[in-house]
């Protein structure tokens, strides 16, 4: 299994403590207020609920849309649904996309994001990760449209990761992904702080949809996770309130980063570098209970999520500024 953020006990273990700060994963740490559920969410078998896909559909602005266990099983599953093809994966990325595209017989391969235009070409299905994960970089949705219909013309994919899109609406794809051979994921889990109900979207055309559902199974996403998504994705008042609250954060952290001579990019969620010394700044800062993400091959550096409040903030400005006097 490969290496995630999250892991604290693994970092409690190791380390001994117990007052974290868990920067490590880029979810919103002011997650959306859980609301109480109704029985029926724990009693019934979840069948799916036509409410949360036209909830989904208006917030994703996307034709049509297949809830899943967190786009982690949609990655896993979507290369069981082609023959052997040529597959290129933007690097560096989520390492779960290479990882599973390698699983299933597939020719894959990595390629920066500079190489993708030239790898479209050359490739039957390509995976981008706009914004990507982790160094914020992305492509602009025309670019992607222009890729997706090359690929198309070929019987091809063009997949892209939207998991930390909440907070760059204007880059989406989804409104255009009931044309074939265009495949977009979205998670709940980044921008609604909701990562442990295991819920993601897939928006693509609707044969492939069909043909996922019937891969994963009956009652693939549970109960209580249909609805709480359903109040979240309903409640827009909380979204608008969200977006300026993970601006100015995401300002914050990289105006902080700068301040003490790192130059970060990333998203308003997170920041990422090329650290000269990734292993002991992961170690400078997990001996001062801040556990942060560390990337020590193709994305070898660092990147830190928002802290959930201002002790937070003061400490990783306190062991920053150790670093930086070493």
């Amino acid at each position: 299994m490969l290496e995630h953020g999250g892991n604290l006990r693994d970092a409690a273990r190791r380390y001994g403590r117990s007052d974290w700060i868990d920067l490590s994963t880029g979810i919103n740490p002011h997650g959306y207020p859980v609301p109480a559920l109704s029985p029926e969410a724990w009693h019934r078998l979840p069948e799916p609920d036509a409410r949360l896909l036209d909830a989904a559909c208006s917030y994703y602005r996307a034709p049509r849309l297949l809830p899943v266990a967190g786009t982690q099983a949609a990655i896993q599953a979507l290369p069981r649904l082609r023959r052997p093809s040529r597959v290129t994966v933007s690097a560096p990325s989520y390492a779960e996309h290479a990882h599973q595209w390698n699983l299933h017989g597939h020719a894959r391969r990595l390629v920066p994001y500079a190489g993708l235009e030239q790898a479209v070409d050359e490739s039957d299905v390509v995976v981008v990760v706009n914004p990507n994960n982790p160094t914020g970089e992305t492509v602009p949705p025309g670019r992607l449209l222009d890729w997706a219909a090359r690929l198309r013309a070929r019987g091809g994919w063009l997949v892209v990761d939207e998991a930390f899109g909440d907070t760059a609406p204007s880059l989406s794809v989804a409104p255009h992904a009931g044309e074939p051979g265009l495949i977009v994921l979205r998670s709940v889990g980044k921008f609604f702080g909701l990562a442990g109900l295991r819920l993601g979207f897939v928006a693509a055309h609707e044969t492939l949809l069909d043909e996922l559902a019937d891969l994963l199974g009956p009652w693939a996403v549970s109960g209580p996770a249909q609805e709480i998504a359903l109040r979240a994705l309903r409640d827009m008042d909380w979204q608008r309130k969200t977006q300026r609250q993970l601006a100015q954060s995401g300002e914050r952290m990289h105006a902080l980063l700068q301040a003490h001579r790192i130059a970060p990019a990333g998203t308003p969620l997170f920041q990422w570098w090329a650290e000269a010394e990734p292993e002991a700044f992961h170690e400078h800062l997990a001996n001062r209970g801040i556990w942060c993400r560390l990337f020590r091959d193709a994305a070898r550096g660092v990147r830190l999520g928002l802290p959930p409040g201002e002790e937070g903030w003061r400490r990783l400005n306190q062991a920053l500024f150790e670093w930086s006097k070493r």
